[in-house]
């Protein structure tokens, strides 16, 4: 069976792109699996090799955990799993680079292996880090990169040849890696040098060179995406746009080979118009992940500035306090990310583009605060001229009859904002994102 990504991207001339969304986040993923139920279209969530991994990564979850996570919440909303496409992304030795070849590929291996397993369908194979064997003086070979990258490749077949069932979807697979690590920028750059064009061929011909090699060259029936920088970024306080001009020569490259696609990361923040660009010129697979819990955080955050005037002090959930609290008590996932004075971290801790606090999203204290603060709002109609104050999107759809004035959905169309700039880059003709 053909996979289902595939038929997206081929699809009428409607659907000539695809947008990735890399959560973890419980909130997040119920809003993308309400708007895949409404309009019937599938979506792609994606995890990381950081955040989700045979260890359990950031988030605890292997990923069978994180497949039953998924359709766990999709069977709750009575979402058919058959509109979910679940993507493995950066995976290969990146959380084992400590490690030397041999140990940080076996280890490398088994997460592959896992992921398949586990019923990921779209794999991107990043081999692109330095273990700890390599010689850190030289660059890493692209010819080194590909020979691990075939390696998993191979790993990856052979999960799937053990696989049985009806309906199992073929796998598709992603190379390349020219980004910084997952999740944004550590800090802000002067600019962000776009992916040459030369170095965008010599990484298909070396890969296809080494699969030979490694008797895989049917394995481009299955490659369909290069990772490439386009000159896209983001950091605490900036977003790099992108510049199709700039860009220009390496998506004409892209045309020396038809089969292929680019895939952009760190997508995030983009325009749509912007985003309808990247599309356009070859970029046809959107990747996005902090700016989805941005939008949560900043809802979240109204919603509690809307607590302030409505509930009684001693019963507010006091959101915005507790995260600063939880991300103070425990603040090796940013402390190493945000610079500056003291009120300018601070400030990043709350605001920050890169959005660390999505690393704590889940913590059970903040998931109690969240709860709180959404039952505080149970029984209490939140008045019009308060909703424009703080959430004025939302007071639009909501005077117009196209949200209900309900907390949760007020959050989760706050989310599905970023879903139709991506949307619309994609050219999607699909029913307005309302609840």
């Amino acid at each position: 069976m053909e996979n289902i990504l595939k038929q997206m991207m081929k699809g009428s001339e409607n659907a000539c792109g695809v947008a990735s969304y890399c959560t973890a986040n419980a909130l997040v993923i119920e809003a993308l699996l309400l708007h895949a139920k409404k309009t019937q279209t599938p979506v792609l969530i994606e995890a990381t090799a950081n955040q989700v991994n045979q260890y359990g990564g950031y988030t605890g979850m292997t990923p069978q955990d994180f497949t039953d996570f998924v359709y766990r919440i999709a069977d709750q909303m009575g979402c058919s799993r058959n509109l979910i496409i679940l993507g493995g992304d950066h995976l290969g030795p990146l959380t084992f680079k400590e490690l030397s070849e041999d140990e940080a590929m076996e280890k490398a291996k088994v997460l592959v292996r896992e992921y398949v397993k586990a019923g990921f369908t779209k794999i991107h194979l990043d081999t692109s880090m330095k273990l700890a064997s390599d010689d850190k003086e030289k660059e890493l070979a692209t010819n080194t990169v590909a020979k691990r990258g075939a390696q998993l490749y191979q790993a990856c077949m052979e999960a799937f040849a053990e696989l049985e069932g009806e309906g199992i979807q073929k796998l598709v697979f992603i190379i390349g890696s020219e980004v910084p690590i997952p999740g944004g920028a550590m800090e802000a750059e002067e600019g962000i040098s776009v992916t040459k064009a030369a170095d965008f061929i010599d990484t298909v011909e070396t890969y296809k060179a080494v699969f030979g090699e490694y008797g895989l060259s049917d394995a481009w029936e299955n490659i369909i995406a290069v990772v490439v920088q386009p000159g896209v970024e983001f950091g605490d306080s900036q977003v790099f746009f992108y510049n199709r001009e700039e860009a220009k020569d390496l998506c004409n490259s892209l045309k020396d080979y038809p089969s292929l696609v680019f895939e952009g990361h760190s997508t995030d923040y983009q325009t749509k118009e912007k985003l309808k660009e990247m599309v356009e010129d070859g970029i046809s697979i959107l990747k996005v992940g902090p700016a989805l819990t941005f939008r949560l955080r900043e809802a979240l955050f109204s919603l509690s500035f809307i607590e302030n005037e409505l509930i009684p002090k001693e019963n507010q959930a006091r959101f915005i306090d507790i995260l600063e609290d939880v991300m103070l008590e425990d603040p090796k996932n940013w402390i190493s990310h945000y610079h500056g004075t003291q009120e300018e971290i601070a400030l990043a801790r709350k605001y920050s583009y890169s959005d660390r606090c999505r690393y704590y999203l889940s913590n059970p204290c903040l998931q109690e605060t969240i709860h709180t603060l959404f039952q505080n709002f149970e029984n209490v109609i939140i008045p019009l001229n308060l909703l424009h104050q703080y959430m004025p999107i939302q007071y639009e759809k909501v005077v117009r009859g196209k949200l209900a004035n309900n907390a949760k959905q007020l959050v989760f169309d706050s989310v599905l904002g970023v879903v139709s700039d991506y949307e619309y880059a994609i050219k999607r003709n699909e029913p307005s994102l309302t609840i």
